[in-house]
């Protein structure tokens, strides 16, 4: 049987492979050196090439390289079919091919590929992984012009094993380019870069950002092979932005090939007057900046105090206007309403810059691009409100971020939305909680009725989106005294919308990072619940052992909390309460009379089984039922995964129990 010559060049180095790995070179070495001393001799015939092959399979070397060439082949499933390529064969021994793809041949695509790690020097302590041994990992994610990719996790290490290959699609955006393939004139027009992120995660699941490197891949353009490879020196994130965190090989190659490679002065000159042109955009609007500021405070000299924020770090340390980090963010099929939205930014987990060291009381100052919050799964209330201000802008609400304070003075960032009636709304991108504002008329008599606040906001300094910055200049930033008439100059003083576009606008300048799409999640919720509830099962039974008390489960009874969770999480998303007296009527019937029914009910953001059973135990009410002693007791557990994009989890777990009291 002939094979084509591709599959021909794929199965020699397949075989190459497999016998570099068992040092084939060596055994035959040694099998040689002991068939020379064996055979020497005064009438010894010279020794023979079959004579050789006879020695090699006496000692079983063929025997053993031929054991290894066993190939099997992945058989997906109809939905990973349409969504991958099906896997190249691999080898038994763990020698693994590159997954292979059809791919347009009418569209540009750049291959870039990590080749390994090294000099990840936070990492140069860390013992080997034993076989199975849970350990810290580190997974890099890229995003590229509306496309993102993640590898697989490695083992934290000093020289990680990062190994892995992304096909990025190189199309120009427009109308009529997208049947054209890219040449490279057009490819050397796209700025865009490809943002890799690196993210370490611990045993316990707890995720930290390594690195956010911007990588301009018009390199290639250069090499008349369509090929480049280079070292990518990563540095560290936050107050350890200018430390290395550790270096990546990258390669990167083009296909098709370009016919004839760009000059490299041709590319230097052109990305030298990107930079040129993005460093005067950024320098005027400094200027522009600083004036607009002085005006701000010749109105009223208290506003020195309030809190304008005109300018954010990243997690790179870089200094951008706020606007930059709100952009109109879409999610297609993912999230279906405004609501729903707030729910996902919600369940994105809330924690600070960290900082070295304590004392002072000052507050790490870092505002994450959007794809270093999402591939983290947490971040700062700055990073959670300019999200879901980008996704209520998506859904065509007049979205603004708020930037105050709360109670006892605490710097907070939320979310303000104008309905066209002139409402007013808060929302808490923290918690997903809404508040209508009503602001109090402090020139109404005294006696006449004046509505209550019900936002936890204390002060508001600013507002602003994409499109517009407005600082808060009416005598006081109490919020409850402030009238969000955003057109009215002598309230809020807005910053030039053109000098805002110059800088803040799409394609404004090189050094904003892109829009990240969202991902659908990859978690089956149905999976992640039964597997939750088995171990919550087996913890509440060895707990109940150690106190000397029997375990007897109630399926029935656990099915029929699956109703109270599913109303809580709609409650969650909605706003509104249904579906609670079907769940109370079936308790009724399933409890005899004479019997006690206890149910409790928790929420978490993780599915870590030990942590949140150690938190349930803290609950008096939650350790009465797995505690519970008397009468014909019936335990019941009921765990509900919902599933959002970025795989962000909203977890129900319900408790109960129903006995009959004998006290």
């Amino acid at each position: 049987m002939s094979l084509p010559p591709e599959k021909a060049s794929e199965l020699k180095q397949i075989i190459h492979n497999h016998l570099l790995k068992m040092d084939i070179h060596g055994k035959i070495r040694e099998v040689l050196a002991a068939t020379v001393r064996e055979e020497r001799g005064p009438g010894q015939r010279p020794l023979s090439e079959t004579d050789f092959l006879q020695a090699l399979q006496r000692r079983g070397i063929i025997e053993d390289a031929m054991k290894g060439l066993h190939f099997t082949q992945e058989v997906p499933t109809d939905s990973e079919t349409a969504s991958r390529p099906k896997a190249a064969p691999h080898l038994d021994d763990n020698i693994t091919l590159h997954e292979k793809t059809n791919i347009d041949p009418s569209r540009r695509h750049l291959y870039v590929q990590v080749l390994g790690g090294k000099a990840f020097l936070e990492h140069l302590q860390e013992p080997e992984p034993l076989p199975g041994q849970v350990c810290s990992t580190l997974t890099l994610y890229l995003h590229f012009r509306s496309q993102r990719f993640r590898s697989k996790p490695v083992p934290c290490a000093c020289e990680p094993d990062l190994k892995e290959g992304f096909l990025l699609e190189v199309q120009r955006d427009g109308t009529g380019e997208g049947s054209k393939m890219a040449d490279a004139t057009a490819m050397l027009s796209l700025c865009d870069p490809v943002h890799m992120v690196l993210i370490r995660t611990d045993t316990s699941g707890e995720t930290a950002l390594v690195s956010s490197y911007f990588l301009d891949w018009r390199a290639v353009l250069c090499s008349p092979s369509g090929k480049t490879c280079f070292a990518v020196e990563l540095m560290g994130v936050g107050s350890e932005c200018k430390v290395p965190a550790g270096v990546l090989t990258v390669s990167l190659e083009l296909y098709p090939p370009l016919t004839e490679a760009l000059s490299t002065a041709v590319v230097s000159t052109q990305q030298s007057l990107e930079r040129q042109r993005t460093a005067e955009k950024e320098r005027l609007f400094l200027v522009y900046a600083k004036q607009w500021w002085r005006e701000f405070l010749e109105i009223r000299p208290s506003n020195q105090s309030k809190m304008v924020k005109i300018f954010a770090q990243d997690e790179n340390g870089i200094n951008r206007p706020t606007c930059s980090y709100v952009s109109v963010l879409r999610a297609g099929r993912l999230l279906e309403s405004p609501r729903q939205a707030a729910r996902f930014v919600s369940l994105l987990a809330h924690e600070k810059a960290p900082v070295v060291g304590g004392g002072g009381g000052g507050k790490q100052e870092q505002w994450c691009t959007l794809m270093a919050f999402l591939c983290r799964g947490k971040g700062d209330c700055e990073d959670h409100a300019a999200l879901l201000c980008s996704l209520l802008l998506g859904f065509g609400l007049d979205a603004y971020v708020c930037v105050g304070t709360k109670a006892k003075g605490t710097p907070h960032t939320w979310v303000l939305t104008r309905g066209t009636d002139g409402s007013i709304t808060f929302w808490e991108s923290l918690t997903a909680h809404r508040y209508l504002h009503r602001a109090i008329d402090p020139d109404a008599p005294p006696l006449a009725p004046q509505p209550k606040p019900s936002s936890p906001y204390r002060t508001v300094g600013c507002v602003f989106n994409h499109l517009t910055f407005l600082a808060n200049c009416q005598p006081s930033d109490a919020v409850e005294l402030c009238v969000f008439d955003l057109q009215n100059q002598s309230r809020w003083k807005a910053m030039s919308e053109e000098a805002l576009k110059t800088v803040c606008g799409p394609g404004s300048t090189t050094s904003l990072p892109p829009l990240p799409p969202l991902c659908a999640p990859s978690l089956d919720p149905a999976a992640a619940s039964n597997q939750l509830e088995l171990e919550m099962r087996f913890l509440v039974s060895e707990h109940r052992k150690d106190l000397g008390l029997a375990s007897v489960w109630d399926d029935h009874l656990s099915y029929l909390l699956s109703s109270a969770l599913s109303a809580y999480e709609l409650e969650r998303c909605t706003g509104v309460s249904c579906g609670n007296e079907e769940f109370q009527d079936a308790v009724r019937r399933a409890v005899p009379d004479g019997h006690t029914f206890k149910g409790f009910p928790i929420h978490f953001l993780h599915r870590n089984a030990r942590r949140a059973f150690a938190t349930c135990l803290r609950s008096v009410f939650c350790e009465e039922i797995v505690c519970c002693r008397g009468d014909h007791v019936r335990l019941a557990v009921r765990v509900r995964v919902f599933v959002y994009p970025e795989n962000a989890c909203a977890v129900w777990l319900m408790f109960a129990c129903k006995y009959r009291c004998v006290l």
